[in-house]
């Protein structure tokens, strides 16, 4: 090996290193994503060349190692405390009074207020720069080490500093105290993939953080989309550091990320009102925040006031107030999934929240019902946030009167009757006839979905008509419907019967990755869908395909391999794709030689934020990479234009504020199509 490589592959990590925090961490990238995996790439190509040469701190070791048998328990050698809480102003006053009391002395304090992520608080180590273990903070004093899963989330930095060329030495030994998280938009969109590959969504962003940051298996940790805002520093040699506000920006020139809404103030009115105009416009925070932490700003006087039980007495959480109801349970339900999945949610009394009436909640499994032993009848105490589907948090055991009844597992599909399986060691519940009329009925109305087929006019209410009368079995058959069937139907004329066949020809000619989406594979979301149909270009050449193969591809892990495989060795699935292909559907996609070189877009690059009023996230993009352009994750200085519905995420729009990046809502859109295309 010549010294070449070598010199080659450490000016490549500190290059990943460097525009890894200016994407995930400062969320101001410098280089387009193109640039950015090529540089990935190039590093991981030298390192699979050259083994003797990857080390722990790698960019490309965040990838996930072997699943771990269990958490090893790591006690903290600075306890992390937890904090007393306040509901209301006149609280905050007592507990700051109550600090200067202790001290002896009324005069004003400086005080540093920072929202309060709802996540979950890790302790990191590093050693000479380098991250060498990261903990949970379990009960304060013992924690679990989660070194492995830590290392995957994006904005961690594996070695600090991060900057290259940076005259900034890392402390000998240093303990960075923070926050996991997962961006509210992003979290939407795993949801919407987790939904589109049949799995349950997850019911807020804190249970996915927490869940995904103890996975026994760090890959599938790697696979979520987590954050890290650092608060604190639990302890560091060989740096002095007097206060939080101090401690915070230490943090930042080390290369963390740190909350930008962080504010030191002098005067606790001013706090006060700092946390109430947080309490007005959480929702348009991109994380979840249940309140303000307010903290002395001085470490003495910190040092001074002490602990009282587990709590500091220099710090209080200013707690907003809970979106919590409670009402009467009135019937355990059981819906049946696309995949078979049984899936219990609750009938409620119906009571408002959030400003939405609430009719029915989420109940996740079979499992978590009877872990908080949730009867029917019971008064239960329901939560909501954001636009996530309510859910039963618990039951209010002290208001039974002996009525109430314990849900019974279901033994047979409430769709179809056929008995119902359950994996030994699973939690789900499952119908394993594949002519459950239930799973028909899903599985058609995924196929029909905007991120699928996108079929105008073929809804739950329609699609349930068609299976009940028997003229579809599975999606195939929707090809061989004719006017006269339809027109028998109820609510049907000869127009809506013409304009959803209309809709269904269209489909036809949809590209591969909708085909792939709508087929239902588990796992296979229209993400992975994209990925597949660039890469193998026709479904034949996918259907062909074994694991190991599929694994080779980026993206493609090898769970998402066995599905894909498990899904095509099935003769009833290949015989109904060999139905779609005989009823004209598009089977493969133009080669990019095929494509035409002058098209509308080509150039322009794109980044997409909130709903579209007409078509999903999935087609825009679609639709903007069909006609040669190119769709980013961020804003950057290369992105020419912001696509923008409804809800968009606020810090994609300021970004293209301030970079002076145009802003299109769809109807610009097409007008761009349109006028570029005449031009």
């Amino acid at each position: 090996m010549s010294p070449d490589v070598a010199q080659r592959v450490a000016e490549l990590r500190r290059i990943v290193q460097y525009h890894a925090h200016r994407y995930y961490a400062l969320d101001a990238p410098e280089i387009t994503d193109a640039e950015y995996d090529a540089l990935v790439h190039e590093l991981r190509d030298l390192e699979t060349e050259h083994p003797e040469l990857v080390t722990p701190d790698s960019p490309t070791q965040r990838v996930g190692a072997e699943p771990l048998p269990e958490f090893t328990r790591i006690e903290h050698p600075v306890p992390m405390t937890s904090l007393a809480d306040a509901f209301s102003a006149e609280e905050v006053y007592e507990w700051l009074g109550r600090a200067q009391r202790l001290l002896g002395d009324e005069a004003p304090l400086e005080l540093v207020a920072e929202p309060k992520i709802d996540g979950l608080a890790v302790a990191l180590t590093y050693e000479q720069g380098v991250l060498v273990r990261g903990a949970t903070r379990g009960d304060g004093r013992v924690g679990e080490d989660i070194t492995p899963n830590v290392r995957t989330i994006r904005n961690v930095p594996l070695r600090i500093p991060v900057a290259p060329g940076s005259d900034l030495a890392a402390p000998a030994r240093i303990e960075v105290r923070g926050e996991i998280y997962m961006p509210r938009d992003l979290f939407d969109q795993l949801n919407e993939a987790r939904v589109a590959e049949g799995q349950e969504p997850f019911a807020n962003p804190r249970n996915a953080s927490a869940g995904s940051v103890r996975q026994l298996d760090s890959r599938i940790t790697a696979q979520r989309p987590l954050r890290l805002f650092a608060y604190a520093i639990g302890y560091v040699e060989g740096h002095e550091i007097t206060s939080q506000w101090q401690a915070l920006a230490y943090l930042r020139e080390l290369g963390f990320a740190v909350n930008p809404d962080i504010r030191l103030f002098d005067d606790l009115d001013r706090v006060v009102a700092y946390c109430q105009e947080w309490m007005d416009k959480r929702d348009e925070l991109n994380y979840e925040a249940d309140g303000v932490v307010i903290k002395i700003n001085d470490l003495a006087t910190q040092e001074r006031l002490g602990i009282v039980g587990n709590a500091p007495r220099w710090a209080v959480a200013f707690k907003f107030p809970a979106r919590e109801a409670t009402t009467r349970l009135l019937r355990i339900e059981v819906n049946v999934g696309r995949t078979g999945v049984l899936t219990p949610y609750a009938v409620l009394e119906p009571v408002r929240l959030g400003g939405v009436e609430i009719r029915q909640a989420s109940l996740h499994n079979f499992e978590d019902l009877a872990r908080k032993d949730i009867r029917q009848g019971d008064m239960v105490v329901i939560r909501r946030a954001g636009d996530v589907i309510p859910q039963v948090l618990k039951p209010v055991v002290e208001l039974r009167t002996g009525a109430e009844q314990a849900p019974v597992v279901p033994t047979v599909c409430p769709s179809c009757g056929e008995p119902v399986a359950q994996e030994p060691g699973q939690v789900a519940v499952y119908c394993v006839n594949a002519r459950c009329p239930a799973q028909v009925v899903r599985h058609i109305e995924h196929w029909a979905s905007r991120g699928a087929l996108d079929v105008d006019g073929l809804g739950i209410r329609v699609t349930q008509m068609l299976v009940d009368a028997g003229l579809v079995s599975d999606v195939s058959d929707l090809y061989a419907l004719d006017k006269e069937q339809l027109v028998a139907l109820e609510g049907f004329q000869e127009r809506r019967a013409e304009n959803l066949l209309q809709a269904l020809d269209a489909t036809r000619q949809r590209p591969l990755w909708r085909l792939l989406t709508g087929l239902g594979i588990r796992g296979v979301g229209s993400r992975v869908a994209q990925v597949l149909a660039d890469h193998y270009r026709s479904l034949d050449a996918l259907m062909a395909a074994e694991e190991a193969e599929l694994t080779e591809i980026e993206g493609i892990g090898p769970i998402i391999a066995a599905d894909i495989v498990a899904y095509f060795s099935q003769p009833r699935n290949r015989e109904m794709v060999e139905r779609l292909c005989q009823r004209g559907l598009r089977m493969a996609d133009e080669t990019p030689e095929e494509q035409p070189d002058e098209q509308p877009l080509n150039g322009l690059s794109f980044v997409i934020t909130g709903t579209l009023p007409s078509m999903s996230r999935e087609a825009a993009a679609a639709l903007i990479t069909a006609h040669g352009g190119r769709v980013t994750g961020s804003v950057s200085g290369n992105t020419d234009y912001l696509l923008v519905g409804d809800k968009p995420g606020g810090t994609k729009t300021r970004q293209a504020e301030k970079l002076c990046v145009p802003i299109l809502d769809e109807a610009g859109l097409m007008a761009l199509l349109a006028g570029r295309a005449r031009s």
